[in-house]
């Protein structure tokens, strides 16, 4: 019967796309669109693709958990759904093309894909940024996730292209599933495109950023182009990774060298991913960390240039995902010196049985570092209150969101960044 029943919803969800898409007249059918899909690191991707395209001269669009985006009009997404409906996603098309855009950029999300929420979409190229376990519970397992992200490869035509992370275990699966010619590598050891290898050089990343340089090279010529020298504001290797991402997709559509250095030093920050709110005389970061191989990426990176690291974090409710939540806990214990778990989108599981679930994975002799304390607000001014010169507080989980989600679809307006603004500013007690 829930076969049946599941059968039924996904030909709701395709009839719907398709009916949505012949509304506005398939408007991709005369975009260039490049999908951007992964655990994480996909807005961040996004957004440098996004400035990186600009650099050609003409109109960009782009469409992720952050923001909607269509040349200079800039419009927040407060839907808490990184890949909206279809009539929304079509309607977003049909407006970029009605606006001279040549190039659109989307996020993609496995539980889009589920809901055929890419469907009638013509993609000229798929990103892959990396896959780890999540929405395991929603997918009915890793193999699930995975086969769902590898449709939006499938959908490349054979004369489009697909840029793949090197550095990831799954990527060589999903050069596999894909139908696209054209194999666009990436990776620590640099860029290959067809015919062309992109060679990385003194790369560096600290609290000034990442640089490095790059120099291409022709597979028809030994001579070599002038090294490029690259530098971001961004930190962490995640970003150098989500970096060479976009410049990958950037080097495939005619954008050089020397504008995607620009365009990538352009990017101060990226709202809600790795942003201070404060650098001295102790940091205070908030970030969108909501995975345990995103969190582990954010501590290790905080870790290398602060004192004692005070975490703030949950987990988000509903059922999602409950296995992440003690694996939380284990993570936090091998680099946070102070652990303050809270409320983080509950929705309508009982909030302190989600903190009881975290609090699992920590161990007995841990346990006198962890302060349970469910009002997040309370929580971050804690963290701010128990900080010392040299500290990081760390606060996870929404990022730049702006809601906290209740139980029966209630929302409260939230930032997690204006919450830690004003804290700074109570003296301490």
């Amino acid at each position: 019967m829930v076969s049946i029943t599941k059968k039924i919803y996904s030909i709701y969800h395709f009839v719907l796309a398709f009916v949505a898409a012949l509304w506005y007249g398939f408007p991709s059918r005369d975009l260039i669109v490049i999908g951007i899909t992964g655990t994480k690191g996909k807005t961040s991707t996004a957004e440098l693709l996004h400035e990186i395209l600009s650099e050609s001269g003409q109109k960009v669009a782009s469409s992720s958990s952050l923001r909607f985006r269509i040349g200079d009009e800039i419009v927040p997404n407060d839907l808490k759904m990184t890949m909206p409906g279809r009539f929304f996603m079509q309607r977003f098309l049909y407006r970029a093309k009605r606006a001279g855009c040549r190039h659109v950029v989307l996020e993609v999300t496995s539980q889009g894909i589920m809901q055929h929420r890419h469907r009638f979409i013509r993609f000229d190229t798929a990103v892959l940024t990396n896959v780890t376990p999540e929405h395991i519970e929603a997918h009915g397992g890793f193999e699930n996730y995975v086969a769902a992200k590898q449709k939006l490869f499938r959908a490349v035509a054979a004369d489009g292209a697909i840029v793949l992370n090197r550095d990831d275990a799954q990527s060589e699966s999903f050069a596999k599933a894909a139908r696209s010619r054209v194999k666009i590598w990436y990776g620590r050891g640099g860029i290959n495109l067809p015919n062309r290898a992109i060679a990385l050089s003194g790369v560096r990343d600290g609290t000034a950023g990442i640089s490095f340089a790059a120099r291409s090279e022709s597979e028809n010529t030994s001579a070599a182009v002038q090294d490029v020298e690259f530098h971001s504001p961004l930190q962490g290797t995640f970003n150098f990774l989500n970096i060479l991402a976009a410049a990958s997709a950037g080097l495939y559509y005619g954008i050089s060298p020397e504008r995607i250095a620009a365009a990538t030093k352009r990017i101060s920050g990226i709202a809600g991913r790795m942003e201070y709110v404060q650098r001295e005389p102790f940091a205070v970061i908030v970030d969108y960390a909501h995975t345990p191989d995103s969190l582990r990426s954010v501590y290790e990176t905080l870790g290398r240039d602060h004192g004692r690291l005070i975490c703030v974090f949950g987990a988000t409710g509903g059922g999602r995902d409950a296995w992440k939540r003690p694996e939380f806990a284990k993570i936090a214990e091998r680099f946070c010196e102070t652990a303050l778990l809270t409320d983080e989108d509950p929705y309508d599981e009982d909030p302190a049985s989600i903190l009881d679930d975290i609090e699992r994975g920590f161990s007995e002799k841990f346990k006198s570092r962890v302060i349970r304390m469910l009002d997040r607000k309370a929580a971050i001014q804690d963290a701010i209150r128990r900080a010392q010169p040299g500290d990081a507080v760390i606060i996870t989980g929404k990022g730049g969101e702006p809601w906290l989600m209740g139980p029966h679809g209630t929302k409260i307006p939230w930032d997690d960044r204006q919450i830690a603004r004003e804290a700074l500013r109570r003296p301490k007690i």
